[in-house]
């Protein structure tokens, strides 16, 4: 095309036509490609560096793969740390509570400990300065038991009132004080040690409704109040009573002691057949709004109503 030609078409004498303008970018382009690869491939390796190759799927090959770290879970029969142990408590802190261990305040299982990251299990008789120590928070849970549950802790054969609160907390609670099998009521558990022992040694008064397989005698109502010696052993209770607008064989029973078999020893000594037994108070706490098998956790105002006794 002539010069004359691009001014016919008012594209001046230096402006190529649309479809020349491409042509020339697109050979540009090529160029910078064509060029960029060249340099790359052309480029000096380092000869210190191995020459890299690759596989068909464009890996490089004889590469080594970073290892995966694996992370160790750690297995609660290992046991915690003392002074971890000693934290959860709420005595102090891990730093303090490394003193202390150092200073020999720390006993395991009635053995001094000095030996910083000593380990521990969750059941083991830890004492600081001569205390139990607990890693759990302290917890208490309210039952009402029903009947066919066994008052125990263990792995019994059959159903026991483990199985009714095994969902309340995680925490390892036992039950403080017995109901028999086929008896039912108020039953507490806890995992503070200090609860169980000051009450085992002072008793909670707990009041029962007793059925029996006949009419309670007066004499022998009487008799019960004033204490009964069985085999050496007094058994004292708090009060006795038939109970109101009922059949002289149900009676009002408060007693202190933690057994349950107490109950029937004292009247098949006086020849009665205990029918049923049910557990209506214990202590401060009664089964209001705790239907037959369900618990629930204790409140503070429980708990300092306990304190005061």
């Amino acid at each position: 095309m002539s010069t004359q030609d691009n001014y016919d078409k008012g594209r001046g004498p230096h402006k190529p036509g649309k479809n020349a303008r491409k042509k020339t970018v697109a050979r540009k382009n090529a160029s910078l490609k064509s060029d960029s690869f060249k340099k790359t491939e052309d480029q000096p390796q380092d000869p210190t560096k191995p020459k890299l190759k690759f596989d068909k799927t464009g890996k490089e090959i004889g590469r080594r793969e970073k290892p995966v770290k694996e992370v160790k879970k750690s297995n609660p029969e290992d046991g915690i740390r003392l002074n971890k142990y000693i934290a959860n408590s709420g005595v102090c802190s891990r730093r303090e509570a490394d003193t202390y261990i150092a200073t020999g305040l720390v006993t395991v299982n009635g053995k001094i400990i000095n030996e910083m990251g000593h380990k521990v299990q969750l059941n083991d008789d830890v004492r600081f300065d001569g205390r139990r120590l607990n890693p759990e928070p302290n917890t208490y849970v309210l039952l009402n038991k029903p009947k066919g549950f066994a008052t125990t802790d263990s792995n019994a054969k059959g159903m026991t009132v483990m199985d009714l609160v095994a969902n309340a907390t995680t925490a390892k609670i036992k039950p403080f004080g017995r109901l028999g099998r086929n008896a039912t009521g108020l039953l507490l558990f806890t995992n503070d040690d200090e609860f169980v022992q000051k009450f085992t040694k002072k008793g909670i008064a707990r009041l029962f409704h007793i059925e029996l397989d006949k009419n309670l005698k007066a004499e022998h109502l009487k008799k019960i109040k004033e204490g009964v010696t069985i085999e050496g052993k007094e058994i004292t209770v708090e009060e006795i009573s038939y109970v109101d607008n009922s059949p002289k064989s149900e009676i009002g029973l408060k007693i202190k002691h933690t057994g349950n078999s107490v109950i029937r020893t004292l009247f098949d000594h006086l020849g009665y057949d205990v029918v049923r037994v049910d557990c209506v108070t214990l202590g401060p706490l009664t089964k209001k709004d705790l239907p037959r098998g369900r618990w629930r956790t204790l409140t503070e105002k429980e708990l300092s109503m306990f304190s005061m006794i």
